[in-house]
This record gives structure tokens, sequence and C-alpha cells, in this order.
């Protein structure tokens, strides 16, 4: 079956240049071929240590869910995504840098498909990414979804996007000098903070990735990153490629609110590898957690 184009609208995108799907077509009922192609370079998701940016294939797999909801499962454009976790390993040798970008083939399978009358409510997804016919990833997740007026409800006065606008707390001054990795202060997402491997999470809702289009909580790719950079910055290794995370969304992230950031170095990790779980609290809440795998490239 010939793969249908995938229109900008499905990826919950604004910015058309920012789309990484080209095509998609079932190959089940509930199976299905999404292709992708990561870009030679990007302003924001940056290749390092030799290997294209690993945060393109949960950028790519991000964009596949609600693809894959409105055109495959009849899930209405006004209807609201929840993801509830994200795992992902990816094998560094399959995602060399080359200079020239990569195409990418995602192998989807949905199960525990729950249906609320005639349109999916829930779901996961099994992703198995390839690149140009090699084993470059797998993945899982978990997501929700709700209509316009069940997220209402259970936003309340969140849901007011004008009103979540105007309580946005401005950013912080990003981290400085070896712990922004070499990024653009502007694409740095963590602010000092009083204790060891402890930062600010600094929210740019200015921010022309992170931030395509107006929302009403921190968006879940801002928070991987955070992810990312705290894991990284908390490192004892020579190198810190991020070959994996598990992520788990426990509850929004608020732009009106400090969020903390957390990292902490966890034991029994392969040769060669780290661990290191990085947490979020708001409130005196835990939002997020992920664990998030290095290795040297």
């Amino acid at each position: 079956m010939p793969a249908a184009c995938v229109p900008q609208v499905l990826t919950h995108k604004t910015n058309p240049a920012e789309v990484l799907l080209t095509g998609w077509h079932r190959t089940g009922p509930d199976s299905f071929t999404v292709t992708a192609r990561w870009p030679r370079s990007h302003a924001f998701y940056v290749h390092r240590d030799g290997l294209l940016d690993p945060l393109l294939l949960g950028e790519s797999i991000r964009q596949a869910l609600p693809l894959l909801s409105h055109a495959a499962y009849d899930v209405p454009l006004d209807h609201h995504l929840l993801w509830q976790d994200f795992r992902w390993e990816l094998d560094p040798a399959a995602a060399r840098d080359e200079g020239h970008g990569a195409d990418v083939e995602l192998h989807v399978t949905a199960t525990e498909v729950k249906y609320r009358r005639a349109r999916a409510a829930a779901m996961v997804l099994h992703v198995r990414a390839w690149r140009e016919g090699v084993p470059l990833a797998e993945a899982r997740t978990h997501f929700t979804v709700q209509d316009r007026a069940v997220y209402r409800r259970l936003r309340g006065p969140y849901a007011d996007l004008a009103h979540v606008t105007a309580r946005a707390l401005p950013a912080p001054p990003p981290t400085p000098g070896p712990m922004a990795g070499g990024r653009r202060a502007e694409d740095v997402v963590l602010a000092h903070a009083e204790g060891e491997d402890r930062w600010l999470l600094r929210v740019d809702t200015s921010h022309p990735i992170l931030f395509d289009h107006p929302v009403d909580h921190v968006p879940g790719m801002l928070l991987l990153e955070a992810a990312r950079q705290a894991a990284q910055s908390a490192s004892w290794l020579r190198t810190t490629a991020v070959l994996g995370m598990e992520a788990v969304f426990v509850r929004y992230a608020e732009l009106d609110a400090p969020c903390w950031i957390d990292a902490r170095p966890l034991p029994d990790a392969p040769a060669g590898r780290q661990r290191v779980l990085v947490t979020a609290r708001q409130h005196d809440e835990e939002i997020f957690t992920d664990v998030v795998v290095l290795g040297e490239a």
C-alpha cells in the first residue's frame, strides 16, 4: 500500500519546517509504518558526540501519536492527548552522524486500545525504529485521549489559555558555562538552584521549537530535554550520549509555579553506561520522573 502524506495539522505542529514525519500507511488492523526524515542539521536538536540527536526519536514518536490518533483511530482534532509514559532505547552504532541526516521508519503496533463510544480513548504504542534497513531503536509509550469538555473539567482554570499565559513565570537566566554542554543559551532549560545536582526548570514560552504553539502547561518534550540536560550535568562519564529514557508523566507541569529538577545517579548500570534518575517536583509533589541512560558514543 502506498504511503499517505502527513498533513501538518495531524502532527500538532504550527511550523511546517518542524514536521519530521513524511508518510504513513497501515500494515494491519492495529499496526502501521510511519516514515520520518531527520534533518542534516537543526537549530535545537543538535548532533553531538558523533551521534544524531536521540531526542529526534522522541519528537518523531510524539508526532506519530496525534497522526495515528486522528488518521487511524478517528480522534477529533480538538481532543487532547495526555502522555502517560515513554520508554526508549537506542543503538549508538546505528545512530552515527554521517553528515546527511537520516531516513527513519517507525514500525508501530498499537495494543490495549480502549474506546469511548466510537473513538479511541487510550492505547499503548510499541515502536521499532529502523534507519535505512538497520535496527535503530525500540520504544514503548502509553497515552490517553480526552474530549474538550472532559479536558476542561480536568484542568479547571488552567484550561483557559489566556489566563495561563498571563500567569506564566518569566524564564530565569540559564545555567552558564560547562553545564550548558555547548548549547546556545536560549536552548538551556535549566536555571541555577541551591543544592548539588539541583536546578530550576527554565520555561521560555517564546522558544520557537519547544513552544511551537501556545499551550496551557509545560510540554512533554521540554521535560524530556530537562531530563537530558540534568542527567548529563550530573554524570561522571567522559562523554554523555543519551542512549535511553524511562519517563513517567505523573501530573501536568504548570507555567505559573517553580518546578524543581533533581538528578541522582543510580547503581547497577552495565559497564560503560550510567543511569541517572531525574525528578521534577512542583508544589512539593512529584510530577515527572525519568531514568536516563547515558553511555560513551
